[in-house]
Order: structure tokens, then sequence, then C-alpha cells
């Protein structure tokens, strides 16, 4: 926690860099993206990229000779406080790549892992199944045996920016070796979308429902080895779970300091809304809510810096995730009480937090899975180890 409680010159420094891209860069942005259903020009997003890029701010958990940054796990989330201070997820346009990228081999980092990291390409994670969401035991596309190639069928759905990837990376059972991770370029004979719903946030990218039709891949598109899905996937949630508590705790410090300048501003009967306890004491609870969930994403990605067992950072990740989500959109929904008729206008954050907060109880594990595995834990790990 010392990370936290006394961050060092050069901690302080990123988070100012960050704060500063969000403000200056990603923030003037918001509303445009809004009126256009998260939709930018691509002049925009190029600027966007280019200065990410130019701050320094691409691919903070990758390698630096991949061109990443390579941030520790406090590192990780101090920028990603800052990124969840801005509404409709422009902060997904910063070049970035999945961490199971990582344990590519050469041929696949240099063409894939390095462009993403550059801006230049994208890449989706098509996991999520009509009967197969947080239990992964369900997924039904399968990949067998052709020669020395490999046939992959199945459906996947919620497949986030799936309509703009140059490729994805795909969880199919394996003949023989079961759950098994292969990068299909997407433009692969067999590859088609299906459907492109839309969904209650705005967003830069689709989350389009994608069919895989005996999909001919070769041995090489085999990432991170035969059977590797289900420990590869498990690194891939706690840094997920962990990225959308921190988002949610910057979304909370943004709902505050708008809520609190409005309210000590605005008056009715005769006094500023702030001195009447209907409108203080809910901004008071979402405050001890914010710090809350601020200090525990915290100590959750000391432990990971520190080595911490894998399976109490995983559960401490899924209880950070569970607080921070929950808490947060109970912050949204108190900002835009406070606000009245303007916290229900979408070009006030408030409102468009109140609807894009709701997915982080959904998405990388609902809430209800996130309890399981906190419970779970508390068993096979004892109390203390998960409170403490």
């Amino acid at each position: 926690m010392a990370s936290l409680v006394q961050p060092s010159a050069e901690q302080q420094r990123l988070a100012e860099r960050a704060r500063r891209y969000v403000d200056e860069v990603l923030l003037p942005h918001e509303v445009a993206a809004e009126r256009a259903g998260g939709q930018l020009p691509a002049d925009v997003v190029a600027h966007i990229r280019a200065e990410a890029l130019a701050a320094r701010l691409g691919g903070g958990r990758h390698a630096v000779e991949h061109g990443g940054q390579g941030w520790s796990a406090v590192e990780y989330v101090i920028v990603h406080e800052q990124l969840g201070r801005c509404t409709n997820g422009l902060w997904w346009l910063i070049p970035d790549a999945y961490n199971v990228l990582r344990t590519g081999t050469p041929e696949q980092i240099e063409r894939y892992l390095v462009p993403s990291l550059r801006g230049t390409a994208t890449l989706s994670y098509a996991v999520t199944e009509e009967h197969a969401g947080s239990d992964p035991s369900g997924i039904a596309t399968t990949a067998r045996r052709d020669g020395d190639s490999w046939l992959i069928d199945g459906e996947k759905w919620f497949v986030t920016s799936g309509d703009v990837a140059d490729a994805h990376v795909v969880v199919a059972n394996a003949d023989g070796h079961g759950p098994t991770l292969f990068i299909v370029d997407a433009g692969a004979p067999g590859v088609t979308t299906v459907d492109d719903p839309p969904f209650t946030h705005s967003f830069p990218h689709g989350h389009p429902t994608i069919r895989f039709t005996n999909v001919r891949v070769g041995p090489d598109a085999v990432l991170g080895g035969l059977g590797a899905a289900d420990a590869l996937q498990q690194a891939w949630f706690v840094e997920e779970r962990l990225g959308i508590a921190v988002h949610c705790v910057g979304a909370m410090g943004r709902l505050l300091e708008e809520a609190v300048a409005w309210a000590t501003t605005r008056e009715q009967g005769g006094a500023r809304i702030i001195d009447h306890q209907g409108v203080s004491f809910p901004l008071a609870d979402s405050a001890a809510d914010a710090a809350a969930a601020r200090l525990l994403v915290y100590e959750v990605a000391a432990l990971a810096d520190a080595g911490a067992d894998p399976k109490v950072v995983h559960a401490k990740a899924s209880l950070a995730k569970l607080f921070a989500s929950e808490a947060a959109y109970r912050c949204a929904d108190r900002v835009v009480q406070a606000f009245g008729g303007r916290g229900y206008v979408r070009t006030f954050a408030a409102e468009r937090f109140l609807r894009e907060l709701r997915v982080d109880r959904i998405w990388e594990g609902t809430s209800e899975i996130q309890r399981l595995i906190v419970a779970r834990a508390l068993q096979r790990r004892g109390v203390r180890t998960v409170i403490a």
C-alpha cells in the first residue's frame, strides 16, 4: 500500500501526465461522441491515438521492447484511474492489446502485438457464447484437426471491437487438448458477422455476434499452447477486473467533483442545495464508497506487484470489481438526482455514467459471479486472507 499512501515522484508525474491527457485530449470529444452514438471522425481518432503515444500511455502493461510501457500493476491503476474519468469509452482508442498476446510466439508478437501497440492494428477477444458466459465450461466452439490445420466452428457473442478487428482471439475446445486460444484473421473464409446489436452505452467500437464456420487455421494460429486457455484467461480476467474496478473509481471521482461544484453554487429555497441533507448525505455516502473502492483497488495492485499468491490476487480482484462497480452505479444514480432534470440530459456526464457504469456489473464476470469467487475464497483461503 505504500505506493498509494506515499506515491513516488515518478508515479505522481505519471498520474499528472495521464490526467492532463484525459482533460486535454479525451474530454473535449465526449459530447460529440455521444451525439454520434460513440463514433468519432477518423482524423479525431488518429489524433487521440497519436497523443496517447506521445504521452507514453499506450500498451501500459506490455514490454517496452514490443512498444509498451512496462508498467507495474500499481502504475497501471494510476493511469486507468484517470482514464475512468472519461465517458463514452474514449480511452478504448488508446493503443493497447490483450495481455494474452504476451504469450505469443515471436512471429505472433511481431504480426499482432507490435502493430496493436503502435495503433495500426486492432484485435478482439471472442469468448462469450449464447449459452456460455461467465462459465467457460459451457463453450461449444470447437477446433478439430484436419491434417496439419485446425477447423474452427462456433458462434461468439458480444465480441468487443469485432466490427473493426483485424483478427480475433478465439476460445475453442481443441480436439484432445481442451480450451485453447486461436488467432483468427478477420478476413479468413468462414468468418461472418451475423448480428451487430445496439447497446445501452455509446462506445467507439461495436460488440457484434461473429460466426466461425469451418474456418481453417494453421498450427501457427495457436496462442500460448494447446489447452492453455483456462490458465491464460484467469490472468486476463484478473487484469480486466482490476481495470474495470479502477475505472469505476475514476468515474466516482469525476461524478463527485461535478456534483459538489454544482451543489455548492445551485440555490433552491434560499440556500445552496448542498446545505440540504437530502443532497449532501448521498454525496457523503458516495465519497465513502469512492475512498474505500480506491484503497481496495490499489491494495490488489500492490499485492500483484509483490508477487502474492495468484489465487489470492484473483479473489481480491473479484472483490474489488464487485465493490467498485456496485458503488459506482449507486454514485451515478445519486449524482443524477442531485442534478435534477439536468442529470437526465445526455450532454451531462452524470447521465452518461449512469448508462455506462451499468455494464461494469456484468462484463468480465457479473457481480453474482464475483460473489461466488469471493465466497469460495473465504472458505478455501480463510476470512483473514480475503479481507486483510
